[in-house]
Order: structure tokens, then C-alpha cells, then sequence
């Protein structure tokens, strides 16, 4: 735990959370669900192919990353990634299963593909049973079975991200029954996470990095929960760097979130400042990642950098799988 106020650190479980998160706060979580991404075929000719799903495209509106509750939507033309880039031009295609293939339609200057799944059938169906979980590229080996439950919180519900909100992934059911029989809100978003998760910051001015725009929903009940919490003198917390976006990008000039939908491209990085997030649950990122930033303008640079140094000298684990930290 980081108090941003003295910038004391303790060292604490996680179910010790339920003695941080004080009555009448509001917790926020991302209920986002991974689902099956990646796609591994072969061309024509037997080479191995990947396709790496990133968002549906709408067809009414040509547009990617349509509203979370629209991307449910049976949906066969979509935003991709491919690997390797270099021989998948528009016209080419890939076999992924028996009556299930992908044609590449267009390529775009960013390197990204829009293709269109082949197959009977609902789409989404055949990604359930085909696709792999797209764990992030430093967990070196494939998906397991397994990882369909590991690599999502307990309260996933809206599939459409490629990768999960880790800081999610330490709440059990149990917990989060706890801190909300102390009195706390649980609200609920969801933000579909995007690749730009996975890719780091390389631009030498950090105000010239652009993230990938990420769809957003907060529903109404949402809303005026945060709205009472704020009245009431309580805190917001974020349950990690994608509903701390969320809940950002959906802020007015006075401080309020807005019930809605809408397109995220917001970089948050130092100097911020927060209009909405009051407490924040991360887990330890990648350097020179866009989190890492986001949790360095929350709690400022130095305390964050004593707190890694830390983390490390008591040996925490890092990345999507490893320990997380409060801040305070």
C-alpha cells in the first residue's frame, strides 16, 4: 500500500483491502471479458499464420470498437492484426479451421488488417471455438485451457477485450461480498481493452505518444452511484488503469461522470490532474508502458519509483499475474 499523502508503504494481502476501502467509497470495477483473440491458420501454401482480433467493425456506421454492448453482436468484418504482416495483403486468405477462414479486405497505415471470418454460422461462436486466449507476448508458451478462467476476473461479463484488467484478477467473489457488506458501492463499467495495452511508449516526447482508442460504457446506475458517493463526501476508487480511463474520459469540466458510451484515445501521463479517481488498485507494470505512466501521474513520480524499488527488494511479482498495489 502507497499513501500518496506521506508517501508511506506497508506491506499487506490482498484481502486486507476490505480494511482500506472505507464506508460509503464506491469501488470501481471493469467488467470487460477476454475473449478467444487470437487465430492461428495457415495460408494456402502451409505457412502458420496469426490473426489477432482487435474490434468489430459496424457496418451501419463503417466504423471500429463499436459501443460494449454492441460488439455482443454477431459480427464478421473486423479490425485485426496479422502475423507475419509482410505476406497478408488484401485478397489474401487463411484457413484457421475446416469451413472457418479469414479473408484480409484491406490493410491500414498503422499495420493493422480489416478482415472478414468465413463460416457458418454466428461469428462469435466460431471465435469461442477456435480462438486462443491472447496472453500477453511475455508469457512465453501457449494457452491452456485453464486461461480461459485465470486470464479473467470473477466478474467479467461483457466480452470484447484482447487483454484483461489485470488489477481485477485478485478479487474472489468472497471479497468483494465483504466490502460491500462494509458499505461500500460496487459500480460496475466497461472499458474493452485494446493492443494498445500491450505496445510500450517510444516517443521520445511523451505528449506525441497516441494510445488506440478504447470503447467505453457507463450505464446510469453507475453514474448516479458515483454522483452519491461524491456528494456524500466518499472516495472513488479505480479498480485498475482501464476504469481509472474510463471513469476519466467520461468526466465533465465539473468533476461529474456521465452516463454514456463513447471512444477513449486519453494518455494520461505527468503532469494530471484527476477529477474523478480518489484511490486506485494496479498491479506493477512494464516500463515504459502507458499504466506505468497513469499510475506516476497518480501518485507521483519519486513515491512511485520507491515504491517498484520496494516491491522488488521484497521480491513482488510484476506484470498480469503478479502482486498489486493500493494507492492511497
Amino acid at each position: 500500500m502507497l499513501d500518496r499523502t506521506d508517501g508511506a508503504i506497508r506491506d499487506l494481502s490482498f484481502r486486507d483491502l476490505s480494511g482500506l476501502v472505507a464506508p460509503g467509497d464506491a469501488l470501481v470495477l471493469n467488467d470487460s471479458k477476454v475473449f478467444p483473440a487470437r487465430l492461428l491458420g495457415r495460408k494456402p501454401t502451409g505457412a502458420a499464420v496469426e490473426v489477432l482480433l482487435l474490434a468489430p467493425i459496424q457496418a451501419s456506421a463503417n466504423t471500429t470498437v463499436p459501443p460494449p454492448s454492441e460488439a455482443l453482436e454477431p459480427a464478421r468484418v473486423w479490425t485485426a492484426l496479422v502475423r507475419p504482416g509482410g505476406k497478408l495483403k488484401p485478397g489474401r486468405s487463411v484457413e484457421i479451421a475446416p469451413g472457418f477462414g479469414v479473408e484480409v479486405l484491406d490493410s491500414a497505415p498503422d499495420g493493422s488488417r480489416t478482415v472478414r471470418l468465413e463460416g457458418p454460422g454466428d461469428p462469435w461462436d466460431l471465435i469461442e471455438r477456435h480462438g486462443h486466449v491472447p496472453l500477453p507476448p511475455y508469457i512465453d508458451r501457449p494457452d491452456l485451457a485453464l486461461d480461459r478462467d485465470r486470464y479473467q476476473t470473477v466478474y467479467a461479463a461483457h466480452r470484447g477485450s484482447v487483454a484483461a484488467p489485470t488489477a481485477g484478477l485478485h478479487f474472489t467473489s468472497d471479497l468483494l461480498s465483504t466490502i460491500e457488506a462494509a458499505g461500500v458501492r460496487i459500480v460496475r463499467l466497461t472499458l474493452h481493452v485494446g493492443i494498445g495495452t500491450f505496445r510500450p511508449v517510444e516517443a521520445e516526447r511523451l505528449e506525441d505518444h497516441e494510445m488506440h482508442a478504447e470503447r467505453y460504457e457507463i450505464d446510469e446506475e453507475a453514474a448516479r452511484a458515483l454522483a452519491e458517493t461524491k456528494r456524500r463526501g466518499g472516495r472513488i476508487w479505480a479498480v485498475g488503469t482501464t476504469s481509472c480511463r474510463a471513469l476519466e474520459s467520461a468526466a465533465d469540466h465539473e468533476d461529474r461522470v456521465h452516463a454514456g458510451d463513447g471512444s477513449t484515445t486519453l494518455f494520461v501521463h505527468p503532469p494530471y490532474e484527476f477529477r474523478v479517481v480518489d484511490c486506485m488498485v494496479t498491479n506493477f507494470h512494464l516500463p515504459r508502458s502507458s499504466l506505468l505512466m497513469l499510475v506516476a501521474a497518480f501518485a507521483g513520480l519519486e513515491p512511485i519509483r520507491e515504491a517498484y524499488e520496494h516491491a522488488i527488494r521484497e521480491r513482488y511479482r510484476f506484470y498480469s499475474y503478479g502482486d498489486a498495489m493500493a494507492i492511497l
